[in-house]
């Protein structure tokens, strides 16, 4: 099968299109036709290694697992938890291949009105956003920094479904867009900082990473949370990068009053069966700015990295 592969850590130019076995499925494991995958922040992370601390996670010297990607939709061929023809999307390591076998615990039957390429901008991202808003009550304010990102565009959706409030932060390119998710307040960065406008927030969902501790709390209401899960953008390699606000986060937690929270989501088969039902509820979708052929997976890292990217960009594996 044909794989995107990285023997070492660099720029995306280090990526090459190569042919390698196709996996076997162990046990509670099933092997899927990739139809298509989709690109995160975390995929530039595994890509350079960085912040140099991440590297703790995806190996020190060179990747653990040499195929990228990990946001996949496709068609079952064999293993446990499913039929073979069954149309799935998941998540796990190596998704940047015409093949994945993955365990079937993270893979869930795919929305029936999604196309494979939707399907699979969901996993991490639509998850990530579930998460983050499963406490949310009706009538509640969120601010999302990070709202056109991959993960930002769920959240406004997923808020508005709970009956949120949401004020959404974004660039000027992406007002309209974020506007039309269902944001009532859009905040363009470029023209207005969102910690100067005395509005306080229920809940703070920080998506990027690049404002301080305190101007965050700046906007979080009395009682409110403060939710990190920024995944920043790649600015020429990092000892810290966006887990410094994690780390600056938990030495002051103790010290005030202000609910400050990790965000972690892990992959999970009900979290999967969730969203598919929101999406085929009409509550939530996926907004895509490009698509790639697999091949052309550098290109695709390049644009992403580059903070062009609106929403998700998605790589056609098996059109």
């Amino acid at each position: 099968m044909k794989a995107i592969v990285q023997d070492r850590y660099g720029s995306p130019d280090i990526l090459e299109c190569r042919d390698v076995p196709t996996p076997v499925p162990g046990p509670g494991e099933v092997l899927v036709k990739v139809m298509a995958a989709s690109l995160n922040a975390r995929d530039w992370h595994a890509l350079r290694g960085d912040p140099y601390l991440s590297r703790l996670t995806f190996g020190l010297r060179r990747p653990k697992a040499p195929i990228l990607g990990t946001d996949f939709a496709g068609v079952v061929v064999s293993g446990e938890g499913f039929e073979p023809g069954d149309e799935v999307y998941g998540e796990h390591d190596g998704a940047f291949a015409e093949y994945v076998a993955a365990p079937a615990k993270v893979v869930g039957p795919k929305p029936a009105n999604l196309t494979f390429e939707q399907a699979a901008a969901m996993p991490l991202a639509a998850n990530t956003a579930l998460q983050g808003l499963k406490d949310l009550d009706k009538g509640r304010s969120v601010l999302i920094n990070g709202a056109s990102g991959g993960v930002g565009t769920f959240a406004v959706q997923l808020a508005k479904a709970r009956g949120a409030r949401v004020t959404a932060v974004c660039s000027t390119r992406n007002a309209e867009m974020v506007a039309g998710l269902g944001a009532d307040r859009v905040v363009d960065y470029r023209k207005q900082d969102f910690a100067t406008t005395g509005e306080r927030h229920d809940l703070v969902f920080d998506l990027v990473g690049n404002r301080s501790l305190g101007d965050l709390r700046k906007v979080l209401a009395p009682g409110g949370t403060l939710l990190i899960s920024g995944g920043g953008v790649y600015e020429g390699g990092s000892l810290f990068g966006p887990i410094g606000l994690v780390l600056r986060s938990q030495l002051v937690r103790p010290l005030i009053k202000d609910k400050i929270q990790l965000l972690g989501a892990k992959p999970s088969r009900a979290n999967f069966t969730a969203l598919r039902e929101l999406a085929e509820g009409g509550d939530v979708t996926s907004v895509i700015d490009r698509t790639y052929p697999l091949e052309e997976a550098a290109d695709a890292m390049r644009y992403l990295e580059g903070e062009h990217a609106r929403a998700k960009v998605v790589l056609t594996v098996n059109p």
